[in-house]
């Protein structure tokens, strides 16, 4: 797999600075990378895009699950991660997750992470949706991420990595063979870097989080702009299962036409006994699955919307009333404190909660050790796709997966190192001339994007919606294109721009997938496709950027996932 060489427009990087490695992203995939490679020897640099705690992680609040109960083992959580994936996960990629995850959690300790304990000092633990046991370990109640993100920046500020925050990435440096040379980045006007420049690494580890900002409303932070799908697209990497996007079913509902951040109401409300109910207090979710509120997060979605659509309701209600105050502020600060800032006292009346863009089951494509199709460009956390997830991401793997395989991309790259095959590359020069500029998106195209992909691409789904998303997807940009083509114009480089098309890249490639998809899979729910379909569709979906900017679509068998060496064998990694 070769580069596109298709980038950015934007200045030429006017500094640089050489490392072994550099990291980008800052959360739980990213500073466990930063870590262990430094741990490692090697001379690492971590580039942010806000501050180093200003990501997902931050914000996730239910907790991280591993099989650390008595009673548990892994075999269980393997059940249950398989059963949510929806036929869809990689088994393999599924063990090493739940074989490792504990040891993975007592090293997150070790580093300084503190969770929630009972009076015996062992750690307590909750169940989520799709869980069989109580395995989610959580910290300050309802703030596990905030606790993880601290430890972790703490550390790596003890260590000395180097950061280079307020630093949005631009794309992937490769040298004349394709392999990883490094990445440009545009740094925010603070600290000691200011504009457009480049790390020169042989390694590349995009840890960039999700791309829940393409949609109007979601629990994701404002910087959660599918930068590191976009890149890797546009440097060659294929990415897979795009299309499963999961929609969290109780998110603070703040009216039907809130866009941005909202307030996320944690699965482990549920899992300690609150209620989905309608206005009339009825537990709609009974009967519908086993689990009843505690189904896995599709289901549960689907139960919600499918509700709100027989009553012509805009929301449905979280009744956790039972629970009294001591309990809510004891275990749920975070999520009482939120609720009463917007008015609503959960001690007292129900929750309005209604589903969210959440999370990205896909991502870009990588094998068990992180490596994408493209020689030395690593991926973990929300940004790849390890085949763990599948259809439907369990309730709490995702710092797991963060942890994990974070680690594994490091002991390939110190492999390599042990090897002296980790050697500094001359990369090809930015810009080139004989390789296309990527057209620009206007800074406001960010507010059409998100409601385009809201209408036509949201919860529920069909081929007239994706189809007219996609034509309004494609004429954003067709219009940029040509008038970057036919007049050498286009917007104006910077941050918003550059985050726009960003966000037209990744939802161009969502969109393609849904509508090839046609079948209702997981958290992909087609209106005029009912049932999963095995049959045809138990296959993912792989796209890559042409040189010539448009998409190439092809499906590969779940048997063929991940690839067990993604890169040309030819080629030095």
């Amino acid at each position: 797999m070769t580069s596109t060489g298709i980038r950015l427009h934007a200045p030429a990087p006017g500094w640089s600075i050489d490392a072994d490695v550099v990291v980008v992203g800052s959360g739980v995939a990213g500073l466990t990378a930063a870590l262990r490679c430094e741990a490692a020897g090697l001379t690492t640099v971590v580039v942010t895009k806000a501050h180093l705690d200003d990501g997902s992680t931050r914000w996730a609040q239910g907790g991280i699950a591993a099989a650390l109960g008595d009673g548990d083992t892994p075999e269980q959580h393997l059940d249950d991660t398989l059963v949510a994936g929806a036929g869809m996960c990689d088994e393999g990629a599924v063990r090493i997750l739940v074989t490792e995850g504990p040891d993975a959690v007592r090293r997150l300790i070790s580093t300084g992470a503190h969770f929630d304990t009972d009076a015996d000092g062992d750690i307590e633990l909750t169940r989520e949706g799709g869980h069989h046991r109580r395995r989610i370990a959580h910290a300050g109640g309802d703030a596990t991420g905030a606790e993880i993100s601290r430890a972790l920046v703490e550390a790596a500020l003890a260590r000395g990595v180097r950061m280079i925050e307020n630093a949005l990435v631009l794309d992937l440096l490769t040298d004349a063979e394709g392999r990883t040379a490094g990445v440009t980045l545009h740094v925010m006007g603070e600290g000691q870097h200011d504009g457009v420049g480049a790390v020169h690494a042989p390694a590349v580890v995009l840890a960039t989080g999700g791309m829940g900002q393409v949609f109007s409303a979601t629990t994701n932070p404002s910087v959660s702009t599918g930068d590191g799908v976009a890149l890797a697209l546009r440097a060659g990497a294929e990415v897979s299962d795009l299309e499963f996007v999961q929609f969290h079913p109780t998110v603070l509902f703040l009216g039907a036409d809130a866009e941005g951040q909202q307030p996320l109401v944690s699965e482990a409300v549920r899992g300690e006994g609150a209620h989905l109910v309608d206005a009339d207090g009825v537990r709609f979710m009974v009967g519908q699955h086993e689990l009843a509120e505690l189904a896995p997060r599709d289901i549960v979605a689907k139960g919600i919307m499918r509700r709100m659509q027989e009553q012509d309701a805009e929301h449905m209600f979280l009744d956790a009333r039972h629970f009294g105050a001591a309990m809510w502020e004891h275990r749920f600060p975070t999520i009482l404190a939120a609720c009463r800032a917007h008015g609503i006292d959960p001690v007292t009346e129900p929750i309005p909660i209604a589903p969210a863009a959440h999370y990205a089951s896909g991502g870009v494509r990588t094998d068990a050790r992180g490596r994408t199709t493209v020689p030395g460009l690593y991926a973990c956390g929300e940004v790849a796709c390890t085949g763990v997830h599948g259809a439907n991401r369990l309730a709490s793997n995702s710092l797991l997966e963060g942890l994990v395989y974070a680690e594994r991309i490091v002991a390939d790259i110190t492999a390599r190192h042990a090897e002296d095959r980790l050697h500094a590359r001359v990369p090809v020069p930015v810009p080139h001339p004989g390789r296309p500029a990527h057209p620009l998106q206007a800074a406001e195209a960010r507010f059409a994007i998100q409601r385009i992909m809201t209408d036509g691409a949201g919860v529920l789904r069909s081929d007239e919606s994706l189809t007219r998303a996609a034509e309004q997807l494609q004429r954003l940009h067709r219009d940029a294109r040509d008038a970057l083509d036919e007049n050498g114009k286009t917007a104006e480089p910077g941050v918003d721009t550059w985050e726009a098309t960003n966000l037209l890249c990744v939802a161009r490639v969502l969109v393609e997938a849904a509508l090839r998809r046609q079948e209702t899979r997981g958290c992909h729910w087609r209106l005029d496709h009912a049932d999963r379909d095995d049959t045809a569709w138990r296959r993912h979906i792989v796209v890559r950027l042409n040189p010539d900017r448009s998409l190439a679509v092809d499906t590969t068998d779940t048997a063929d996932f991940p690839p067990t060496r993604p890169h040309q064998p030819s080629q030095e990694q």
